[in-house]
């Protein structure tokens, strides 16, 4: 078996090994979960140190037939289980193995009950979410695309931290099944017209422009709900505010590029000419997206909305930069979607830091932090800053791209784009600014200690990362350009 399938069947090794641990024991319970996850990330890095930078191929790859033809079973198409990876998706499955421990971690004390379930449910999320990004069916994309709603549909549901929880998993769980329907049916019009849903057939295959107009407007209702575009966006700040710690931090560092990744897998290469035809209207709904979630930041009151709102922006840049059709562009968006899920996962867990201590989320009740907590007021600052990308954090290199990619296809756009850059900046720095310093509040309980050495060694990976990508982005985007080159090369797009 290759090292991929390694990756992908270590989590339900450990879901299998949990089965027969006491629930009673909470401790053994996290650490193998713990562990498990940890050798899962670890084999994922392997994958990076075994990768061919230099081809565009799919590697790692491995086919397991789940239907075959036969002569007496002639109404069924062979049907294979085959995963393969490039460089595209090889980031996104280091970053999913990455975040996971996280999660655990996250729980390890706030996690009172269920605490068996609550890992099963993450373990069962890692290795659906892998899945996702290294599945090379279009079928099998759709089941495990879905799939992943059921873990976390129950992550909200059951260990959200308010009584509004049931009803924000219901509005993330209808939200995006609905959008995803169509996708259904579109991929049965592709399987009755090619007669097969592997990937790297139909990536030769060319629909007529009446089709793809209608294909990549099926995909787009579901993707669009996962990115997620304005107006479909209103379940994500609802599932934010009532997700426990660790949810919002998968949620923000994951299942947020899953949209922009279907973009980048299926849409653009497959219907190139619809990409083009509806550019104008991905531009439009982005850029609407960009500077109303923005001013919507600006007023609200929740440290979680803050941030929730914030990655509708930062998301909705991302697809300014895939549409913008040109190699600085996507290599810009996929950059800055992996600087989005190291950024933004880390704001979440600084919320939650302050959420275990005071019990609240609500702004007002906040100032003067860096008084009683210095350590914590400087990571927060640090992650502030890489939020606006700044020069020398990882956000900086993508949203540069993005807007260099942008200017090149439409230089109004990428004007436009770059308002949302001035607004996040001005949420960014105020929410900072109010929280850290100024003078406490009188309601302000100042004996609080600062963050623990479990929690700073918990944000010192994030750091690292961060600011290695700032400084040093060659080893990504050696591995980025070929599987880049490879998307833009199928049909018009040059």
């Amino acid at each position: 078996m290759s090292l991929l399938v390694w990756v992908l069947m270590l989590p339900v090794f450990g879901i299998f090994l949990l089965l027969f641990v006491p629930s009673w024991n909470h401790k053994l319970i996290l650490s193998t979960a713990l562990q498990v996850s940890l050798i899962t990330f670890f084999i994922s890095l392997l994958l990076w140190i075994q990768f061919d930078s230099s081809t565009s191929l799919f590697q790692f790859t491995e086919s397991f037939t789940l239907v075959e033809h036969t002569v007496k079973q002639p109404q069924y198409s062979t049907l294979s289980f085959i995963v393969g990876i490039d460089g595209i998706s090889l980031f996104f499955i280091i970053l999913t193995t990455f975040l996971i421990p996280v999660c655990i971690l996250v729980g390890w004390t706030s996690i009172k009950v269920y605490v068996k379930e609550y890992c099963i449910a993450f373990l069962l999320l890692e290795t659906l979410i892998i899945a996702v990004f290294s599945v090379l069916d279009l079928l099998l994309f759709y089941v495990f695309f879905e799939s992943v709603l059921i873990p976390m549909f129950l992550i909200i549901g059951v260990w959200g931290s308010r009584e509004r929880k049931i009803r924000a998993a219901y509005q993330f769980f209808l939200y995006t099944l609905f959008g995803s329907v169509l996708m259904l049916l579109a991929l049965l019009l592709i399987y009755f017209q090619t007669g097969t849903t592997d990937l790297q057939i139909l990536y030769t295959t060319q629909f007529s422009e009446t089709r793809q107009i209608l294909l990549w407007l099926a995909f787009f209702a579901s993707f669009a709900v996962k990115v997620p575009m304005v107006p479909v966006h209103i379940w994500l700040p609802e599932a934010h505010v009532e997700a426990p710690t660790a949810g919002s931090v998968i949620l923000a560092g994951i299942l947020l590029k899953l949209g922009t990744y279907g973009f980048l897998r299926f849409s653009i290469p497959m219907f190139p000419y619809a990409s083009i035809y509806f550019t104008p209207l991905v531009y439009t709904l982005s850029i609407i997206a960009i500077i109303y979630t923005s001013l919507t930041t600006l007023r609200q009151v929740d440290l979680k909305k803050i941030i929730a709102y914030s990655s509708v922006a930062h998301m909705n840049f991302v697809t300014i930069g895939l549409f913008s059709l040109n190699a600085q562009g996507i290599v810009g968006s996929i950059l800055l979607m992996i600087s989005h899920g190291l950024v933004s996962p880390a704001l979440f867990l600084l919320v939650g830091v302050l959420y275990d201590r005071h019990k609240t989320r609500l702004l007002r009740y906040y100032a003067g932090c860096g008084r009683t907590m210095p350590l914590f007021g400087i990571i927060f600052l640090f992650f502030t800053m890489a939020n606006i990308s700044l020069p020398g954090t990882s956000s900086f290199i993508g949203e540069f791209l993005v807007l260099t990619g942008a200017f090149q296809s439409n230089s109004f756009v990428a004007l436009m784009a770059a308002t949302g850059m001035v607004l996040g900046a001005a949420y960014a720095l105020w929410l900072c600014n109010r929280v850290i310093y100024g003078v406490a509040k009188p309601y302000y309980i100042s004996t609080f200690s600062d963050i623990s050495r479990k929690e700073f060694f918990m944000f010192l990976p994030f750091i690292i990362a961060v600011i290695w990508m700032g400084f040093l982005p060659e080893p990504f985007l050696d591995v980025l350009h070929c599987s880049v080159a490879n998307i833009l090369q199928h049909g018009v797009i040059q």
